[in-house]
């Protein structure tokens, strides 16, 4: 009797134990997921972050704003960042941003979001997505939305467009866990001249929190006033290589078809 009580007594703390354990290998095995994204496809991201991306087996996300100048003269070497792994996601075609408001002088007035009408900015959303799938051939796509802009006037511009796009990216710091991320709303952490110690520290937060981290990085030593260091770049992205163990390191598309296949289950 005492023993059919003992054995009973271990499948209960079995039972109760599983969801705790379970969730601190959510993410593929790895207690944490981590994305690295650059935005606007500039020449910094080509020769200062690619080469350590790679040289430490890394995969990212390059947003690409499909009218940069850096696309159009380098086409070549960005079909094969796609072609070795790293997700080219879509940064709209001329980078719109809403205008008028304060701090926002520096938009183009051709390119002021609060201009736009909802289908001239779909429009330009499909036209990158067709412009994109010439460069790597896929069809999946995931999106970011330019300076954190979702709306036009009181309308979300996203709105109907789910099978356009996997996923999207905001801009605002928060790590959440699985089951609480939207995925066409997804928080990120941008870097604004952070130290090393300052991004390491989100990584830590995001192991803890048992949670998704997504980094927005611009400039990469240089060509954006949202910049990085290259030794603090360097020095974020051997920390996260070094926490592979714990840490789950894709491109948006690969985690956002994740959390979905998850949250549907």
């Amino acid at each position: 009797m005492n023993k059919m009580i003992a054995f009973f007594s271990i499948v209960c703390i079995t039972i109760l134990q599983f969801p705790a354990a379970f969730a601190q290998t959510a993410w593929k095995g790895k207690r944490a997921a981590v994305v690295i994204t650059y935005d606007d496809a500039i020449d910094q991201h080509l020769d200062n972050a690619l080469p350590v991306l790679d040289s430490l087996g890394l995969k990212a996300t390059f947003y690409i704003t499909a009218g940069s100048a850096c696309v159009a003269n380098r086409l070549q070497e960005w079909r094969r960042v796609a072609s070795t792994g790293h997700e080219l996601g879509n940064h709209a075609l001329f980078h719109p941003c809403v205008g008028n408001t304060s701090g926002r002088e520096w938009v183009p007035k051709e390119y002021d979001l609060s201009q736009y009408s909802i289908k001239r900015m779909q429009d330009e959303l499909r036209m990158t997505n067709t412009f994109l799938h010439a460069i790597d051939g896929k069809k999946e796509r995931t999106f970011a939305f330019t300076c954190g802009d979702m709306k036009i006037g009181d309308s979300l511009f996203l709105q109907g467009m789910q099978q356009d796009f996997v996923a999207a990216r905001a801009v605002r710091h928060a790590i959440h866990p699985l089951h609480a991320i939207d995925v066409y709303n997804i928080d990120c952490y941008m870097v604004n001249n952070h130290s090393a110690t300052s991004m390491k520290e989100w990584v830590d937060e995001a192991i803890e929190k048992q949670g998704l981290l997504v980094i927005l990085f611009h400039g990469v030593g240089g060509g954006n006033n949202l910049d990085v260091s290259l030794l603090a770049h360097r020095e974020f992205l051997s920390y996260l290589k070094q926490q592979e163990k714990q840490l789950w390191v894709a491109p948006l598309i690969e985690v956002a078809a994740f959390i979905k296949k998850q949250n549907e289950q």
